[in-house]
């Protein structure tokens, strides 16, 4: 039995972000932490917002599209740019994509 609160849509939204975070969170260590976090908060309150006014299956076909630019960039768009999908390697390349300046080692 799912629950009729908005605490399910929480507890899904916020899982997605956790285990993205823990597997793919190398993809966004230069990225601000506000931007982060307003990437989390638009997200959540997005799917809330449509699971109280249009119901819960139209939130989870949003949420389910919302991942659909995730899987291009990491399994197509990366891969044809030389970046692995799932490591980000080589990080120089992928820090160049990213607009991000590279450390130097030899300092």
């Amino acid at each position: 039995m799912v629950p009729d609160s908005l605490w399910f849509e929480i507890a899904i939204v916020s899982g997605i972000f956790a285990i993205g975070n823990i597997l793919l969170g190398h993809f966004e260590e230069k990225t601000p932490k506000p931007k982060r976090l307003a990437k989390f908060f638009g997200t959540l309150g997005t799917i809330c917002c449509l699971s109280y006014y249009f119901g819960r299956p139209t939130a989870f076909v949003v949420l389910s599209l919302f991942l659909l630019p995730a899987l291009y960039i990491h399994l197509i768009d990366l891969p044809k740019k030389g970046i692995n999908g799932w490591t980000g390697e080589p990080k120089e390349k992928y820090y160049k994509l990213r607009g991000w300046e590279f450390p130097n080692k030899e300092s």
